[in-house]
């Protein structure tokens, strides 16, 4: 009868370590870390991962090295939210802005920029800054800017201020009178992205 089995000594590799070595106990490799800079392409999302080839931990026996995967994390940014390639900013104008109409400034990936707002313009209306977004990861071309108009409700009024509205409250082109032009705010945002 004969058996075949794994030599208890050098395991299988055909090679026996006589001498251990203190600092790696026989192992051929070590414990240590190591800081490496990495690029990280534009448009990145987060939860996406990134493979830097030959950077993990070491091979077993002398083999190759594994690749280090990096995953990403986005942190939340003051002036913008994210929607995949387009960012979207919170606008706030008064009341007298919007029904006579202004200019603005508003932040961009680029700087500040000068927007037009018309006269008339209702709360939830959305402006589209072309190419001012982010660029794609895997594409040309960059996602748009949507500048979300808020109109802003002072909280804290003076005895003239609340005198001048009371004058306007029933004044008849301040009463509401949507029209099928003034579309909610779920079809303006439907239109956003088809």
């Amino acid at each position: 009868m004969q058996t075949t089995a794994v030599c208890p000594t050098c395991h299988g590799a055909g090679k026996s370590v006589t001498a251990t070595c203190h600092v790696c106990k026989g192992e051929g490799v070590t414990h240590d870390a190591e800081t490496i800079d990495i690029d990280i392409p534009a448009g990145v999302e987060g939860g996406m991962q990134l493979s830097m080839r030959g950077k993990g931990n070491a091979g077993k026996s002398g083999g190759p090295a594994g690749d280090l995967l990096i995953t990403i994390e986005e942190q939340a940014h003051d002036h913008f939210t994210r929607d995949g390639m387009n960012i979207i900013h919170d606008c706030y104008i008064n009341f007298a802005d919007a029904a006579l109409g202004t200019s603005v400034e508003v932040p961009t990936l680029d700087g500040r920029v000068k927007v037009k707002i018309p006269a008339a313009t209702q709360a939830g209306k959305i402006l589209r800054l072309k190419g001012k977004g982010l660029p794609s990861v895997q594409e040309y071309g960059r996602g748009d800017q949507l500048i979300n108009i808020n109109i802003w409700t002072p909280k804290d009024l003076t005895a003239e201020e609340k005198a001048i509205l009371e004058k306007l409250r029933h004044a008849p082109n301040f009463q509401p009178n949507p029209t099928k032009e003034d579309k909610g705010f779920f079809e303006r945002m439907k239109e956003m992205f088809q």
